[in-house]
């Protein structure tokens, strides 16, 4: 028989839960640095100026027929002898590698664009640059900042398959 004493003593037995949440945060902290990133995320779009729409209509009938894809960025590589030109070899969902060249390497190095996912649009006829036919166009946003051009390329979230069509 055990001892009344010895008993008491004893740490009871701890009841531990599962949770999804850190537990050596305090929730104040995780607040607070939550905000900080939201502060230094910030950007002033008050010095940024863009393109006037369209004023001209495009009928739906001409919308509907441009093939917009997600595609899977296999290879990137600058073309020589260009100061502009990237060469991206693409998943388009196809099983067969989809080659387009863009005009972006101002903004983006090629080894930091391997393994995202982009939005092209892939049924334009094929179009020869410094001798490579690229065979569609990678959408981006293009603005102006300061007087100068900035662009980003339009990338989604890499769960979106490789050939997934946009409506």
């Amino acid at each position: 028989m055990q001892n009344t004493e010895t008993y008491n003593t004893l740490q009871k037995p701890e009841i531990l839960f599962p949770t999804m949440k850190p537990t050596d945060v305090p929730a104040k902290a995780k607040a607070t640095a939550a905000q900080e990133e939201k502060k230094e995320a910030a950007i002033d779009f008050s010095k940024v100026k863009i393109e006037p729409l369209f004023e001209e209509e495009v009928d739906f009938e001409t919308f509907s027929k441009s093939d917009f894809r997600a595609v899977k960025i296999k290879e990137c590589s600058a073309v020589p002898k260009s100061k502009k030109l990237l060469k991206f070899v693409l998943d388009d969902g196809s099983e067969k590698d989809r080659v387009i060249l863009s005009g972006i390497h101002e903004y983006y190095e090629p080894e930091e664009l391997v393994g995202k996912t982009a939005i092209a649009i892939v049924n334009l006829p094929p179009r020869k640059m410094m001798g490579i036919a690229s065979e569609g166009m990678l959408i981006s946003a293009v603005h102006e900042e300061d007087g100068h051009e900035g662009l980003n390329l339009l990338m989604v979230d890499d769960r979106i398959p490789a050939g997934a069509k946009l409506y």
